[in-house]
């Protein structure tokens, strides 16, 4: 009971502390938003639409944007609207379609269609993209334009007769063939590459944050104090290592049940990613307890141990794909347990696998986290039998 009232107190303590709100539950969802907008494999670039008018030539415009694979659009009511959702980057880029552009066309005058995005986005690609779909549906309206000026045949008889040979006479055939195995399963939603890389960084890094408590708690007597009851040293390392593990937890379960509900991400086998977190927060309140246990400075081992952390993540994969890596880098990755975490996510999230297909990492976290603890708890008794 002791045990769990010791990590119960360093769990409230951290829940209890301001700026915590921010680093340990705002900012990681924050990161994990940032590398599904920049990388994730489900996103498709948005185009607003704003038509004056329900016209035919506009009409086939938007039919053909909505049609063109890997582009999403948005309709907007009216054009300020359009150019403010731009701004914002609500919308990667938006199209302005223009009143009476049948009437225009079949006068033969010139039709200007209003396009605008942001000069630091992906603007210039989806200005290609827009202006290719144009190109194909003005192809017949330019068609029906000459037949009109030389044969005097009414536009829309003309633009009917274009449509129906653009529909005959088609270019030729190409059929496009991925060879060999993609990196990235096709299927791979839009944060399922960031929200488990977080995920371990951030679960050790909170553990490893923890040490600075642990050395505050010796400073202020909180230690010793527990130590003048009828409270072994065995139960007093016991529990400092349940409070590390559980504020750890703490942030685990939150990200991964804030990514499932919000991002939609997929875990897989819902026992194999608990299984992963439960063992890498073990890991991680190891390596917070020992560093408890070594600095005497509760600023220096906050300072440490944030920079550990952030190069263990860096070159465990956290920040990287691990995929990406060459096979030297990814040697050197496993010598880290985050490559061994981000392993047993990904063979759960990219590729179905379930508890059996992780054991061979959940067996490699296991004896770092074991090994951990137990220097970790050497060294906290040490210090705390100290005379």
């Amino acid at each position: 009971m002791k045990i769990l009232s010791i990590g119960y107190s360093s769990i409230r303590r951290m829940l209890r502390e301001r700026s915590n709100i921010f680093f340990v539950f705002i900012f990681p969802i924050a990161i994990i938003l940032l590398i599904g907008l920049q990388f994730g494999s489900g996103f498709d670039p948005i185009v607003g639409v704003y038509q004056a008018d329900e016209d035919q030539i506009s009409e086939s415009i938007v039919s053909e944007l909505v049609s063109t694979e890997g582009l999403a659009t948005r309709p907007f009511e009216s054009e300020a609207d359009l150019f403010g959702a731009v701004e914002r980057g609500h919308v990667q880029a938006g199209l302005s379609l223009p009143s009476g552009m049948d009437d225009l066309a079949s006068s033969g005058d010139q039709l200007e269609i209003g396009f605008v995005a942001r000069p630091d986005g992906a603007g210039p690609q989806m200005q290609s993209l827009v202006g290719a779909v144009i190109a194909d549906v003005m192809r017949p309206v330019g068609a029906a334009q000459f037949a009109g000026s030389e044969t005097g045949s009414p536009f829309d008889q003309s633009l009917a007769m274009a449509d129906e040979l653009t529909g005959v006479v088609k270019g030729p055939a190409v059929a496009v063939s991925a060879v060999g195995e993609s990196i990235f399963p096709a299927d791979m939603g839009q944060f399922e590459l960031g929200a488990p890389s977080m995920t371990v960084m951030f679960v050790f890094l909170t553990a490893m944050a923890g040490s600075a408590a642990l050395i505050l708690s010796r400073q202020l007597g909180i230690s010793q104090r527990m130590l003048s009851t009828p409270t072994s040293v065995g139960t007093v390392v016991v529990g400092e290592s349940v409070g590390r593990w559980g504020t750890a937890m703490v942030q685990g379960l939150y990200i991964v049940l804030f990514s499932a509900l919000v991002f939609d991400v997929g875990w897989g086998d819902p026992i194999g990613a608990f299984l992963v977190l439960v063992i890498f927060a073990a890991v991680g309140a190891g390596a917070g307890v020992l560093m408890g246990a070594t600095f005497s400075n509760d600023q220096q081992a906050g300072g440490v141990g944030v920079m550990l952390s952030i190069g263990l993540a860096a070159l465990g994969g956290c920040m990287f794909p691990l995929e990406l890596f060459g096979d030297t880098m990814q040697k050197v990755a496993h010598a880290t347990p985050h490559a061994w975490a981000i392993d047993a996510y990904s063979e759960l999230i990219r590729h179905g696998g379930t508890m059996i297909d992780i054991l061979p990492e959940l067996g490699v976290l296991i004896v770092y986290a074991v090994v951990l603890f137990a220097l970790a708890a050497w060294r906290l008794r040490v210090v705390l039998t100290r005379p």
